[in-house]
């Protein structure tokens, strides 16, 4: 099986495992709550939870009060995200891929980051949606200064064997309904 098959295989089962977490009502944010305390004042970029996804919005209202918080807003296929600011009840508007994005703002560049995925490892791997976006910004920022790199789903998405490339850069943190967990390295 291709890497690519192995890949398709792998979102199919997430996504459905997703979709059975999401439906039972069992996301929360508070373990996200707890970790993010730490980093009180940092910038930090969380984003729009789209249909299943866990949503981060209570511990993205949280850090909002202590220091600039952003979403994601992308730019065009193959390019790096930006991260534009957003504040609670800010006018937003419909971006790429039906991802909500503030109207307005500052641009701001993260130095946490709260990450969709479709599936985790407890080793720290990501699988996204395919299109890089992610692998391509954290790259990018990590480049340029520490940043850390919160992978934030149900415990039910995670994978023990995910079909990764060298280009998908790793989680620094998982954080589920359940817990959070610190990977233990590749």
């Amino acid at each position: 099986m291709t890497l690519e098959a192995r890949k398709a295989a792998a979102r199919k089962a997430a996504f459905a495992a997703r979709k059975r977490a999401h439906d039972s009502g069992a996301g929360t944010a508070a373990h996200l709550r707890r970790a993010l305390a730490e980093h009180r004042g940092v910038p930090l970029a969380g984003y729009m939870a789209m249909r299943t996804e866990i949503d981060p919005t209570p511990a993205m209202e949280d850090a909002a009060a202590h220091g600039p918080v952003c979403v994601p807003v992308i730019m065009g296929q193959r390019q790096r995200l930006q991260f534009r600011e957003w504040t609670p009840g800010c006018p937003m508007i419909e971006g790429d891929f039906g991802a909500r994005i503030p109207e307005t703002g500052a641009w701001i560049e993260p130095e946490v980051l709260i990450v969709p995925l479709v599936a985790f490892s407890r080793r720290g791997g990501r699988l996204g949606y395919g299109g890089g976006f992610y692998d391509r910004t954290i790259e990018a920022l990590r480049a340029q200064r520490p940043t850390q790199a919160i992978g934030f789903a149900y415990a039910a998405q995670e994978q023990s064997d995910l079909p990764l490339e060298p280009t998908d850069q790793p989680l620094d943190l998982i954080i589920t309904e359940e817990g959070v967990i610190v990977p233990d390295g590749a």
